[in-house]
C-alpha cells in the first residue's frame, strides 16, 4: 500500500535526481579515465551496493528466472556503457533526451487510450525539443546514445520481468554481477590509471551507488506496481532531471527553448491516465 501513498511521480524525481549526480561525477573523471571503463565500474560498484543489501541466495537462481537476469543485466550494463561514451561527447540533457527514444518506442507500442496518445505526444515533443539536433555535430555521440536507448528499451521489457520473479533489488543484483563480468573485455583495458588512485576508483565506483543501486533499485519497485506503458511514459521526467542537473553540477545551461520543451514533457506526464485497475496486477501481463 505504500505505493499509493508515495506516488510513481516522486520515487522517479529521486530516482532521476540519483542516477544523474552519478553521472555528473562520471563526467568529472572522463579526462582521467576512459568512458567505457568508468561505464564498467560504475556496474562493478552498483553490484558491490546491491549484493551487501539484498544478499541473493545463488540457489534461486537457475533456469529461465536465471536467464531472464542474465539479459537484463546485460542490457543495463551496456546501456550505462554506451550512454557514457555519448555523454563523453554530447551534452547531459541532449543526450538522456534523444536516448528517450527507446522509452517512446515502448509506450507507444502499449498505448491504448486517447488520452495516453495526447500525454506521449506531449512527451516526444518535449523531448524532441530538449534533444535539439545533434547528428551534424557529433554523430559518434548520438550513435552511441541511440545504442544505449535500444538497450533502455530492452531494461523496460526485461525489468518489468524480473521485477515479478523477485524482490526486484535481489534480481537486479544478480543481473548486474553477470553484466559486470560481460563488460570486463570493454572495460578493464583501459582502466589502468585507477587502480593507482584510490579516490578515484572510489568516484567511478560511486557513480553505480547512485546511478544503479539507489536509480535502477527505485525502478524495480516502481516497476513491480505500474503498466510498461506508464512506466515508459515517467521515464520522460528523466531528461528534464538530466537538463537541471547538467546546468547546476555542470554548468550546462538550457536555452528559453530547453524550458519549452521541459515544460511539455511535464504535461505529458500529468495528461496519462494512472492505470489504477492495474496496481492489483502483475506488471508481467502487460508485457
Amino acid at each position: 500500500m505504500q505505493s499509493r501513498r508515495v506516488p510513481a511521480e516522486g520515487l522517479f524525481i529521486i530516482s532521476a535526481i540519483s542516477q544523474y549526480i552519478g553521472a555528473a561525477i562520471a563526467i568529472s573523471v572522463f579526462d582521467q579515465v576512459a568512458p567505457q571503463s568508468v561505464g564498467w565500474l560504475r556496474v562493478v560498484g552498483a553490484t558491490i551496493a546491491l549484493w551487501i543489501i539484498a544478499r541473493p541466495q545463488i540457489g534461486d537462481w537457475r533456469g529461465r528466472k536465471l536467464l531472464g537476469a542474465a539479459l537484463f543485466g546485460v542490457a543495463t550494463a551496456a546501456m550505462n556503457t554506451f550512454f557514457y561514451l555519448g555523454i563523453a561527447r554530447i551534452d547531459l540533457g541532449k543526450s538522456v533526451a534523444i536516448e528517450f527514444i527507446g522509452p517512446i518506442a515502448v509506450a507507444a507500442f502499449a498505448t491504448r487510450s486517447f488520452r495516453n496518445a495526447i500525454a506521449l505526444a506531449c512527451a516526444v515533443g518535449g523531448v524532441l525539443v530538449l534533444g535539439g539536433v545533434e547528428i551534424g555535430g557529433e554523430p559518434a555521440g548520438v550513435a552511441f546514445i541511440l545504442v544505449s536507448s535500444a538497450c533502455w528499451a530492452g531494461y523496460i521489457l526485461i525489468g518489468s520481468k524480473v521485477a515479478t520473479t523477485s524482490n526486484g533489488v535481489e534480481g537486479l543484483a544478480v543481473g548486474l554481477a553477470i553484466g559486470s563480468f560481460v563488460l570486463i573485455p570493454i572495460g578493464a583495458p583501459w582502466s589502468g590509471p585507477v587502480w593507482g588512485a584510490p579516490l578515484l576508483l572510489l568516484a567511478c565506483l560511486v557513480t553505480g551507488v547512485f546511478s544503479n543501486a539507489i536509480g535502477y533499485g527505485i525502478d524495480q519497485y516502481v516497476m513491480r506496481q505500474v503498466s510498461v506503458r506508464r512506466f515508459s511514459v515517467l521515464l520522460a521526467m528523466l531528461p528534464v532531471t538530466a537538463v537541471v542537473v547538467g546546468w547546476v553540477a555542470l554548468g550546462q545551461k538550457p536555452s528559453l527553448v530547453d524550458f519549452g520543451g521541459i515544460i511539455a514533457v511535464l504535461i505529458g506526464v500529468s495528461l496519462q491516465e494512472r492505470d489504477a485497475a492495474q496496481l492489483s496486477e502483475p506488471l508481467v501481463h502487460t508485457v
